[in-house]
């Protein structure tokens, strides 16, 4: 039987999702808890791997087993082994030609940013931060130019493993929330799927381009250039979050993974 799991984690004490020796990562934590609550090794592939300190909203795994369990039981039963910063939220029989990555339609982040003089404190780790006000408009702007299908290879990382730099992204949609010297920004991205760090690379170029430092045509000269040199340096981990992936309803997902569900539903200020 082939099982898929919602998962749903803070990334700020993990090396991030893939299994590592250390032993400190996402994967390594709900493999263990599986492996304890089956009394056997299950081994798991995700939707999408998250760098350290990065969080994630809802992480889609699956795995192969030939232990018959309820997917409440599931849920509850590992969720007994699971640190209390990992949870998983359900499970779901999927058929055996369901894989988590391969028919993934699409990929969801957002970046939460504190504009505010003093750095975030209760905050911390859970928000990127800016000391400057930034200018909406212009960041807007700039997203604006990197919308479509192009190469992106000005915002990958030099150990990117993936095939193609080519991407198609299809929505950058920037809200502020509030008024005055201290407010919050929420960045949203979809795309097919994403580079290494291509997230990260982008909102420093946006930032930068909040700050008045840059003109909102600078970042398609960087898209341009090909080079990641030429791009502002990769921002904080701490804002970013995987909302998680959407697939075809024929798979029976929950909802909330479906491209029938529409834009997530999640404040991550409260």
């Amino acid at each position: 039987m082939r099982l898929a799991l919602g998962i749903r984690y803070n990334g700020q004490g993990y090396q991030g999702w893939q299994s590592q020796l250390s032993g400190q990562t996402v994967q390594d934590k709900l493999e263990k808890a599986l492996a304890d609550f089956a009394r056997k090794r299950i081994g798991t592939l995700c939707a999408g791997r998250t760098d350290a300190g990065v969080h994630g909203i809802l992480q889609v795994i699956h795995f192969d087993t030939d232990i018959e369990r309820t997917p409440n039981s599931w849920v509850r039963g590992t969720n007994r082994f699971l640190p209390d910063d990992i949870a998983v939220q359900w499970a779901v029989p999927v058929p055996d030609e369901f894989h988590c990555r391969a028919q993934a339609l699409a990929r969801r982040y957002i970046y939460l940013l504190s504009q505010s003089p003093v750095r975030p404190s209760l905050e911390a780790g859970r928000v990127g931060w800016s000391m400057r006000a930034l200018d909406g408009d212009a960041m807007r702007a700039a997203a604006a130019l990197l919308v479509g299908e192009y190469d992106f290879s000005s915002f990958r990382a030099s150990a990117c493993q993936a095939k193609s730099p080519v991407k198609n992204l299809r929505r950058i949609e920037i809200t502020r929330i509030g008024e005055g010297e201290r407010c919050r920004w929420q960045f949203e991205f979809e795309a097919d799927a994403f580079l290494h760090h291509m997230i990260r690379n982008i909102m420093g170029c946006l930032v930068r381009i909040g700050h008045g430092d840059e003109r909102p045509e600078w970042i398609s000269e960087v898209l341009q250039a090909r080079s990641r040199v030429v791009a502002a340096p990769t921002f904080s981990p701490d804002g970013l979050y995987f909302l998680g992936p959407l697939y075809d309803a024929k798979w029976g997902l929950p909802a909330e993974a479906t491209m029938q569900s529409g834009r997530p539903a999640y404040d991550g200020w409260a």
